[in-house]
């Protein structure tokens, strides 16, 4: 069947739009924040007519088991065939963990049976610095050129400077990168995280900067 790419980039944009709405708190915890955006992504699936399956499973030849998917679409057409889903729509990992990023990537790339190959792939990666980002891009691309999925890789990690996350995401095909987009995890004066896109943060920063000196030029 030929494959079906979805516009992850979209998908990007509106996990960033709606990041507020997951209603995250400093008083949560790591798992409570995997658990909440892996329910986002299965509720957009189920909106988008897949069936979405939590803690779906699919079998890696390389380690001769079956190997969980933190969220699996699938898509339903009895047009095509009436026993059996159609295709694996999405594969998402999300993880925590900096010491399992490599493992996170193993998993959406694993070498499995035909009927479980990802069309499309997210992944959402805790990082501890940017410097992470450039080693497991390019074991995405070498990957990725057997798999041709359509992917997009998000990473989080601490921006200590700044005192907020920040957040870098990746689109490739099978040719290679083909957009990237970058945004910014703080919490706002209730303690809830919210996200916004890099150059929105960077004019209000400039906009607050700008009206803190005319206060002071007016005092």
């Amino acid at each position: 069947m030929k494959k079906q790419y979805l516009d992850l980039i979209q998908f990007f944009e509106g996990y960033v739009r709606n990041y507020r709405r997951l209603n995250l708190s400093r008083i949560h915890n790591r798992s409570m924040f995997t658990q909440r955006e892996i329910d986002y992504f299965a509720n957009l699936g189920e909106m988008l007519g897949f069936d979405s399956f939590i803690e779906d499973a699919k079998y890696d030849k390389r380690k001769d088991r079956s190997r969980p998917m933190d969220l699996a679409w699938w898509k339903w057409d009895e047009r095509i065939d009436k026993e059996n889903y159609v295709l694996l729509a999405l594969h998402l990992e999300r993880e925590n963990q900096w010491n399992k990023d490599e493992d996170t990537i193993d998993k959406l790339f694993s070498d499995t049976e035909e009927g479980f190959i990802p069309h499309n792939v997210i992944g959402i990666q805790n990082v501890e610095s940017s410097d992470r980002i450039k080693f497991l891009n390019k074991l995405i691309v070498r990957k990725n050129a057997v798999q041709k999925s359509n992917v997009l890789m998000v990473y989080r990690y601490y921006d200590l400077e700044f005192d907020l996350e920040r957040v870098s995401a990746y689109n490739y095909n099978a040719k290679g990168l083909s957009e990237q987009r970058s945004a910014i995890c703080k919490q706002d004066e209730l303690g809830y995280w919210f996200m916004c896109f890099e150059e929105e943060y960077e004019t209000l920063q400039k906009n607050k900067e700008e009206s803190d000196l005319n206060r002071k030029v007016l005092l």
